[in-house]
């Protein structure tokens, strides 16, 4: 029995044996000259670099700016942030004039611009950008300027202005300006190269003692220019009358001397009563004033004024005066009066 156990059992021993062998020998055979690839072993310390990731680049959306409908455009002057009107600089040297601006309106100054308006341009562009503000923001406006070389007094007028080229109000008024002195002199030098003639003589009330000056050119381009807008309404010219001339003059020198800019004098003469006093004996009309920015600078105030425009193109009116004066010390540099009669 035992016999019979054991002769299957060798059996299957030999059977696994030789299908071992055969397993053996089935394998592929390994062409000659095979070289099987190892990776390296890795150094002591090795540290693989790793892959800096990339940030993300985040980009920040820009804000659309709605100009609201019938929106306002003003602005206060802060102060002069370099610069002080009347500051001494040396012949041909260079500055930089800078003011600091309010937008007190409600429209957005988006590609808005500074301009020079009148007066000494000592090498200022015709315009140049300012910075997008928006309303209740502050901005600081500057412009590069060269002095003349001849000494004197020197004063240059500026606007802002929007898209449309319309003018910002800064309060009142439309233009700025930088006042310098080159050298010591105190001569007074006029745009338009008219030499101004000094003037002390008495002043309604208020300031008596100011040595304002006049500029017998500026007087005739005003008269100019006011008979020049009549012509082309079909309008007859204005004759110059010395009376009404005398009243206006005395008024310009008024605001100039006492730094107002008011049809009411410092004495609280009214400008009909100071027609009056100066003897004229037609038919007194209108006077209209301005302060800041010469002869053009007026101009272009009145005739965008429709009570100012009015005046001027007055089909009743025949004759008119007129009156200049520039002090340095006043805020507004010049002070025209005009005053129409018949």
């Amino acid at each position: 029995m035992k016999n019979k156990i054991l002769i299957p059992f060798l059996l299957l021993i030999l059977l696994s044996s030789c299908i071992s062998v055969q397993m053996e020998d089935a394998k592929t055979p390994t062409p000659s000259n095979f070289i099987t690839a190892t990776l390296a072993p890795t150094k002591a310390g090795f540290v693989p670099s790793t892959l800096t990731p990339t940030p993300e680049i985040t980009t920040t959306p820009t804000l659309a700016i709605t100009i609201p409908a019938n929106c306002t455009n003003t602005a206060v002057l802060l102060r002069d942030v370099t610069i002080q009107d009347n500051t001494q600089v040396k012949a041909g040297e260079k500055f930089t004039k800078t003011w600091e601006f309010q937008n007190t309106g409600t429209c957005p100054w988006i590609g808005y611009v500074l301009k020079f308006a009148a007066g000494d341009q000592m090498n200022a562009p015709l315009s140049a950008p300012i910075t997008d503000t928006l309303p209740k923001e502050k901005v600081q406006v500057s412009v590069e300027l060269t002095a003349p070389s001849a000494n004197g007094s020197y004063t240059g007028y500026f606007t802002l202005n929007n898209t449309a080229g319309n003018d910002v109000f800064i309060g009142t008024e439309k233009t700025f300006w930088v006042k310098i002195v080159v050298g010591s002199s105190t001569i007074i030098a006029s745009p338009s190269g008219t030499n101004p003639t000094q003037s002390g003589g008495t002043i309604s009330g208020g300031n008596t003692n100011c040595a304002y000056s006049q500029n017998a050119g500026y007087v005739n381009q005003i008269a100019s220019m006011i008979n020049a807008e009549r012509a082309n309404a079909g309008l007859s010219s204005l004759n110059i009358n010395s009376q009404l001339a005398a009243a206006a003059q005395s008024h310009a020198a008024d605001m100039a001397c006492n730094n107002r800019i008011s049809h009411t004098g410092s004495n609280g003469s009214s400008a009909y009563s100071r027609v009056l006093a100066a003897g004229y004996s037609g038919s007194f009309s209108e006077e209209i004033i301005y302060g800041g920015g010469g002869p053009q600078a007026a101009m272009s105030w009145w005739m965008n004024d429709q009570i100012h425009r009015d005046a001027i193109l007055n089909p009743n009116t025949t004759e008119m005066g007129v009156g200049y004066a520039y002090f340095s010390n006043g805020s507004y540099g010049d002070y025209i009066v005009v005053d129409f009669g018949r």
